[in-house]
């Protein structure tokens, strides 16, 4: 079985191939494919992959290009982890709306914006070349913002599935707090992609989130960002995406005054890749956990080996919502637990999420819709738009201002950006 991902040459692509490795019996690789046109990031990932799987004496062969074509051809399944413009534009999505007072973050708010406007056509361009030469391929998008790119897939007929590390991390955190072999634990997790609480925590079929918050609450609190006494009275986990919305002021006066993670994360990937190009290296990394993605590498095996081997399980999984949360049209995208067989995620029931929670959801999925009218025509009023509906900028002379800086900023990405 060929696997293709494209963004190969990123510093994550260790952690997958750690977890190839590692779950050769769930996964039959017989080649990697590593697709990625910055041949200088390329080369020494490539080379650490081929050492990882050599060492674990996994037969699967490992090729690298920067054409996309020879990449995907043939690929049953075509895994994107890119990010157009680098760490460079990260830095911009992470610093710039902090100067207008507004959170500065890759995947949402006005940050989020500038990646998506960047990443779609992009990615939708990839997905048209793999329609044509790995007809019938699943694409798995972890390219952020995942609820974003991955209806913009589907909406163009890509069989698609996006997928994010939250769930798994959390679901591996309290099974750990448990003592409990992962695969007795699942989640009530539900919202959209970065826009999620877990309700429910089941061992064995029995919810133990009560216990966990009230034996925990002080750890748990302390991993999402946000106070024990709020997640005491929620009686739930909020992604710790949340506290850009729960503790915004805060998260801008310490963006205002602290280093990006992006400098940070730029400089970690420095020496990932140093330690790639070094032939005694033949394991992943320690640092390696520091780049973030915690549990990417299993979250993906797991879900290509039951795309593949229609396994009928259960993962949380970014995919139509289809009626499970009413007040969503059945067109946009959620995050929720999904059987996952040969033919797709098919959502399962998730309880009625609460109105504290629901007018958020309901209210980023609309700026969603906005946002992706914006990646797929341009145009300043329609950026500006989606900007006005976000609940982290929300007033028009924010949005009128972060449209002008987003848009001078993305120029060399956007070459529409110049026009209304």
């Amino acid at each position: 079985m060929k696997l293709a991902v494209v963004g190969g040459g990123s510093t994550y692509t260790p952690e997958l191939v750690d977890g190839f490795a590692r779950l050769s019996e769930d996964l039959p690789l017989t080649e990697l494919a590593l697709v990625d046109p910055a041949a200088e990031r390329l080369e020494p990932v490539a080379g650490m992959a081929r050492r990882m799987l050599r060492a674990a004496g996994h037969p699967a062969a490992v090729t690298a290009t920067g054409d996309v074509r020879a990449g995907v051809e043939g690929a049953a399944v075509v895994l994107l982890q890119l990010r157009v413009g680098g760490q460079a534009a990260r830095e911009v999505d992470e610093t710039l709306p902090p100067r207008c007072g507004c959170v500065g973050q890759e995947t949402t708010g006005a940050g989020g914006l500038a990646k998506a406007l960047r990443t779609v056509p992009v990615v939708l361009d990839i997905a048209e070349t793999v329609a044509r030469h790995a007809p019938g391929a699943w694409i798995v998008d972890f390219t952020n913002p995942v609820g974003i790119v991955t209806r913009a897939l589907l909406d163009a007929g890509h069989r698609a599935i996006g997928l994010c590390n939250v769930a798994i991390g959390f679901q591996r955190r309290f099974a750990a707090t448990l003592g409990a072999d992962p695969s007795r634990v699942s989640l009530g997790h539900a919202g959209l992609n970065h826009l999620t609480w877990v309700r429910s925590v089941l061992l064995d079929g029995e919810d133990v989130l009560p216990g966990l918050i009230r034996e925990h609450g002080r750890e748990i609190a302390a991993d999402v960002g946000l106070p024990v006494e709020l997640i005491t009275r929620l009686g739930a986990v909020p992604s710790y995406y949340l506290r850009y919305f729960y503790a915004h002021d805060l998260v801008v006066a310490e963006q205002r005054t602290e280093p990006s993670r992006a400098a940070r994360v730029a400089e970690i990937e420095r020496e990932l890749l140093a330690l790639y190009a070094d032939p005694a290296v033949t394991a992943k990394p320690e640092l390696l956990g520091q780049r973030g993605g915690a549990f990417y590498s299993e979250a993906a095996v797991a879900l290509i080996a039951s795309l593949l081997g229609d396994r009928g399980d259960v993962q949380v999984v970014n995919v139509r919502n289809g009626g499970v949360l009413p007040f969503l049209p059945d067109e946009a995208v959620i995050e929720v637990p999904a059987r996952i067989t040969a033919s797709g995620a098919a959502p399962l029931p998730v309880a009625p999420l609460e109105p504290l929670y629901a007018g958020l959801v309901a209210h980023v999925s609309a700026y969603e819709t906005l946002a992706l009218e914006a990646a797929l025509r341009g145009g300043r009023e329609r950026v500006a738009d989606a900007l006005l509906a976000h609940p982290l900028v929300g007033q028009e002379h924010l949005a009128r201002e972060l449209t002008g800086l987003l848009l001078e900023a993305n120029r060399a990405h956007l070459p529409w950006a110049g026009t209304r």
